[in-house]
């Protein structure tokens, strides 16, 4: 198995980072249905306009999602490249083989 660039284990750890916790978890779930705006996403996940919009930001700046303004609206989707990368990287990491360590007592 190849290894990760410094710049593709920044990215990676900064998803994994996006991904360990359950209220981004519950935006990606929402977003997985489709483009959604910050007030259905708020109502959706239960969290005020200032702790979505953290949320959001660290989503965006992990790649995960998208944004686009709409008028006074911004609407957020998820980003299938970003995931696919991430999903490709467990792949990897689950094919490797298993080195199994000698006990020592």
């Amino acid at each position: 198995m190849p290894t990760l660039s410094g710049t593709e284990r920044r990215r990676l750890a900064q998803c994994c980072h996006a991904l360990s916790d359950e209220t981004r978890l519950k935006i990606l779930d929402r977003l997985s249905a489709g483009e959604r705006c910050v007030c259905e996403l708020s109502a959706a996940v239960g969290a005020a306009q200032p702790r979505l919009s953290f949320h959001l930001k660290t989503l965006k700046d992990a790649g995960l999602v998208r944004s686009r303004p709409d008028g006074r609206w911004m609407h957020y989707s998820l980003n299938p490249e970003a995931l696919a990368d991430v999903r490709a990287w467990l792949q990897r990491l689950t094919a490797a083989p298993r080195h199994v360590l000698p006990v020592v007592a």
